[in-house]
C-alpha cells in the first residue's frame, strides 16, 4: 500500500535584519524583500480626500511615517509564504511590537482581510478614534488597485516608456534605447504599465532602470 504524504508548501527564511523601507507594507529586511503579512497599505501613487475635500498624497505620506518609525531599525520576521513577485510574506516584529499590528492601530495601513483576520479589530478601534487615514476620505487599497486595472492604459504607440515590476516588486521604468528594453514585456494585469512622459513614471513610483 502507498501512502501519500502532502508536505507544507516551502517558503523562504525567516528573514532577519536591518529595515529599508520600499513602501508602506513593503520592506527589504536584511537581503530579502518582504511583503508584511496581514495588512495592506495605500500604493505609492494613491490620494485621499481630507475631510474639506482636497486631495492629498497619502501613499507617499504612509511612507515617510514607515519610514520614520522603522527605517534602520532591526526586524525579526517568520515567513508565511511567497507571493507571486517573489516576495517572502512574513510577520514581523521590531523589538517587541508586531510591525503589522501598530501599523493598522496607528491608521497608516488596513487590515488585509481576504488573508487574515488577525488586525480586524486593531483596524476597527483606529476607525472608530480617527486615527491616521481613517480621519480621512481613503479608499482601500486593493479597490484602488482594482480601479486601475480597470482602467484603459496607454499604447507603446502613444506612451514608449515601458514601466516592468521584477520578480521582487520593484518598479522599474525603462527607456527607448536602454539595454533591456525591446526584451521588457509589460503584463497590465500584474500592474505593469506604460508611460508618456519620465516625470509620469517617477510620480507614479517607478524607478529608471540603470542601463
Amino acid at each position: 500500500m502507498f501512502v501519500l504524504c502532502l508536505l507544507p508548501q516551502l517558503v523562504g527564511a525567516d528573514p532577519n535584519g536591518r529595515i529599508r523601507v520600499i513602501d508602506g507594507d513593503t520592506w527589504d529586511v536584511g537581503g530579502d524583500r518582504v511583503r508584511l503579512f496581514g495588512i495592506d497599505a495605500p500604493e505609492a501613487d494613491q490620494t485621499c480626500k481630507r475631510p474639506n475635500g482636497d486631495a492629498w498624497p497619502c501613499g507617499q505620506w504612509v511612507s515617510q511615517q514607515i519610514a520614520a518609525r522603522f527605517a534602520g531599525k532591526v526586524a525579526r520576521c517568520t515567513a508565511m509564504d511567497t507571493d507571486r513577485y517573489g516576495r517572502i510574506v512574513a510577520r514581523c516584529h521590531v523589538g517587541s511590537r508586531d510591525a503589522g499590528r501598530m501599523m493598522v492601530s496607528e491608521g497608516l495601513a488596513f487590515a488585509y482581510r481576504k488573508y487574515s483576520m488577525d488586525y480586524d479589530l486593531d483596524e476597527k478601534a483606529a476607525a472608530v478614534n480617527g486615527r491616521g487615514l481613517h480621519a480621512n476620505q481613503v479608499q482601500r487599497p486593493a479597490q484602488f488597485r482594482a480601479a486601475k486595472r480597470s482602467v484603459a492604459q496607454p499604447s507603446r504607440q502613444d506612451c514608449p516608456i515601458k514601466g516592468n515590476i521584477s520578480s521582487k516588486g520593484t518598479r522599474i521604468y525603462h527607456m527607448p534605447g536602454q539595454e533591456h528594453y525591446d526584451k521588457t514585456r509589460i503584463n497590465t494585469a500584474k500592474g505593469e504599465r506604460w508611460f508618456c512622459a519620465e516625470a509620469e513614471a517617477k510620480q507614479a513610483g517607478w524607478r529608471r532602470a540603470r542601463r
